[in-house]
């Protein structure tokens, strides 16, 4: 298992459809939850003033991201 931080630019807040001329922004694979948070929480930040942009981390493989929900904020992933 691997954590990813993905997200993005998106068309609305309902953040289903990225933003034209953008895309789907996927950083990783990261083998624990804190390194994934440390991403996460650089991309928020760099973003907090756009009410369009969101990343979340999500478990995936060691090739790409899963399309699994978001993981809880400071809950990493139990197993």
């Amino acid at each position: 298992m691997a954590f990813w931080v993905v997200g993005g630019e998106y068309t609305g807040t309902d953040f289903t459809t990225i933003a034209a001329g953008k895309t789907l922004e996927r950083h990783g694979p990261f083998v624990d939850y804190q390194h994934a948070h440390d991403v996460w929480a650089s991309r928020a930040w760099a973003t907090v003033d756009d009410c369009q942009s969101r990343f979340r981390i999500v478990e995936g493989t060691e090739t790409e991201p899963g399309t699994g929900p978001a993981l809880a904020e400071g809950q990493p992933a139990r197993h």
